[in-house]
């Protein structure tokens, strides 16, 4: 289970309150003007010009309580500095790559984590990264006729972008294949593959159990199976419950069937 439901919410030329002074109040400022958002430092007139997001960074802990409570009467989601108890929202840790943006976050827990998180995956991620989804959302009408079929498509896709693929999003020069991939790439055949688990702990997964998972279209699996191991899967990939005794003896247990 996660404790937050991650979002990229768009706020350029929106009005967006930041309340308070100093170092923290100035650096929500900064975030705010670097998504594009116009920064209003009075509550009553962000509210009155439809904000609907709004920073609290006040060194009195009583005030910031009071603005949190006003604001979020007024229906708007708020992010009290250092007071996750208090916050809608929690501001994450960003690695830019635009248009790829990685936002990491521990709900609140600790923002030096998060940074430090981020610096390790700045040394790992190219700069060019944005290039080439760039390229890819430039190739969509030729993804869609090359691959009519989605199933088609998205293997394809899968296969180029994995690890040591023609588009391997690691590699500096992927945006610069995407053509020459396009012009040779065949359709990928789907497969079905059966998944013993050997517990019902999801950190107990291969990496190649945790890779499959997260890239099949359909999932099928018994009802001891945990929901902490079914959520690894794609979001989107149909869920399709194995009834109990539906499976012989010999196959019984903690199985998953996935379909690509």
């Amino acid at each position: 289970m996660i404790h937050s439901l991650p979002l990229f919410h768009r706020i350029a030329g929106q009005p967006v309150i930041v309340l308070g002074e100093g170092e923290a109040a100035e650096a929500k400022r900064r975030l705010v003007e670097r998504a594009g958002g116009l920064v209003v430092t009075e509550m009553q007139q962000g509210i009155d010009r439809g904000a609907r997001l709004a920073f609290v960074a006040h060194d009195d802990p009583g005030a910031m309580e009071s603005d949190a409570i006003r604001l979020r009467s007024a229906g708007l989601l708020v992010n009290v500095v250092d007071r996750p108890d208090l916050c809608d929202f929690t501001a994450p840790s960003i690695l830019d790559r635009s248009p790829v943006l990685i936002a990491i976050a521990t709900g609140g827990a600790s923002a030096g984590l998060a940074k430090a998180l981020r610096l390790r995956l700045e040394a790992l991620l190219p700069p060019g990264l944005g290039r080439l989804a760039e390229a890819l959302s430039a190739a969509r009408a030729r993804l869609r006729t090359r691959w009519p079929d989605p199933g088609d498509r998205r293997r394809a896709l899968d296969a180029a972008l994995a690890q040591g693929g023609p588009l391997d999003p690691l590699s500096a020069d992927a945006a610069t294949c995407l053509d020459d991939w396009l012009a040779g790439a065949a359709v990928v055949a789907g497969t079905v593959v059966e998944l013993r688990l050997r517990s019902p702990d999801p950190d107990d997964l291969t990496l190649r159990e945790a890779r499959l998972l997260g890239s099949a279209d359909v999932l099928a699996h018994e009802p001891l199976v945990p929901a902490a191991v079914v959520e690894r899967a794609r979001a989107d990939a149909v869920r399709l419950p194995i009834e109990a005794g539906a499976l012989p003896p010999e196959r019984a247990g903690l199985v998953v069937v996935l379909r690509f």
